[in-house]
């Protein structure tokens, strides 16, 4: 498997990786493409903020996924979240391994810790909805400042 290019962000104790080649939506969820098919996983970002995922529960392999539809839920000690698909297609594979051991979504959410593999039914069209490496780098900028404002008022 070939090295992971990526952008990061350090901010005081946090790393929070991008990598490079991915789509994003602004739900924080990530697609990496491989011809028809899109591994869906949640960013570094995500993961974090919400701590240690427990539990998750992901579709029916042949289940449909509308872009941005829920496509299976999990669990953290701080919160309950849908995953939000940012592709539409025909669910075609889940991380079973994930199921049994939810926190590889913490220690590797870019790798083995990926949701489902969707095979692609209009990625023309779903491309122009989401954002590129740089365009969500930003976005998860400023949303770690924003929180790290927020953060700070609070002290």
């Amino acid at each position: 498997m070939k090295c992971m290019e990526y952008l990061e962000l350090k901010v005081d104790k946090w790393t929070f990786t991008v990598p490079k080649g991915f789509f994003y939506n602004e739900n924080d969820f990530w697609a990496r493409i491989d011809g028809k098919i899109a591994t869906v996983g949640i960013t570094s970002y995500l993961q974090s903020k919400l701590s240690d995922i427990i539990f998750v529960s992901l579709p029916q392999v042949g289940t449909k996924i509308e872009q941005f539809g829920e496509a299976g839920s999990f669990e953290s000690v701080k919160a309950a979240l849908d995953v939000i698909s940012p592709v539409s297609g025909s669910v075609v594979r889940v991380n079973d391994e994930l199921v049994n051991s939810p926190d590889l979504a913490n220690s590797d959410p870019y790798g083995k810790g990926w949701f489902l593999k969707i095979e692609l039914s209009d990625f023309e069209s779903d491309k122009e909805n989401l954002i590129d490496t740089e365009g969500y780098f930003e976005v998860m900028k400023k949303k770690v400042e924003k929180e790290h404002e927020q953060l700070k008022g609070k002290h």
